[in-house]
């Protein structure tokens, strides 16, 4: 018999030997799966890529242990592809999901930085460090060298006069004062 017979006897072999070991497989997928179907595509997979990388197999290897690594690394790159997937099946967590449209934002930023800067330098200054950089009243009243009642009555008059220039009741926006409204923060 010639080298490509022999090649060709050895490939039937493999192909016959991955068929009588389809029912081991499939046992082995539904023990990982608890799933008949997913089992029965895990086989499937299993085949499709042993066959694919038939090639790489070496003769005088063990099939059985090869093809069952294949089948065990399948599944667990599965699952861990699939945890970060969410099954939404009726549309419920799909239709929660939404994006607010940009534009709104951006208007009303505009419209705060138009308020804002209509506002005292030392109310700006208060808002910006207590507001928007989350300083304490104590670490606002070291940087602006001033005592802390000063810094709490700044920023409670600072407040009121940024919520008439805005038209909103500043008494919504929380006891700190740090808390933009509502409208501000979803576009509303």
């Amino acid at each position: 018999m010639d080298e490509l017979g022999a090649h060709s006897n050895s490939r039937r072999a493999v192909r016959l030997a991955i068929v009588a070991m389809m029912p081991q497989l499939r046992v082995f997928a539904r023990s990982l799966s608890h799933n008949p179907a997913k089992a029965d595509d895990l086989v499937q997979d299993t085949i499709v890529k042993t066959l694919s990388n038939i090639e790489s197999f070496r003769e005088g290897s063990n099939l059985r242990a090869w093809m069952f690594t294949i089948l065990r690394n399948t599944f667990y790159s599965d699952l861990r592809k699939h945890q970060r997937e969410v099954e939404d099946a009726d549309g419920v967590h799909a239709s929660r999901l939404a994006e607010l449209p940009r534009q709104n934002g951006v208007v009303d930023l505009q419209d705060f930085k138009l308020v804002f800067a209509k506002l005292c330098a030392d109310h700006r200054e208060v808002l910006t460090l207590v507001g928007g950089s989350g300083f304490s009243y104590e670490e606002a009243a070291e940087v602006c060298g001033c005592p802390v009642g000063t810094i709490k009555s700044r920023m409670n008059r600072a407040r009121r006069r940024l919520g008439e220039l805005m038209g909103v009741d500043v008494d919504t926006w929380g006891e700190d004062g740090a808390h933009l409204p509502q409208s501000m923060t979803t576009g509303g």
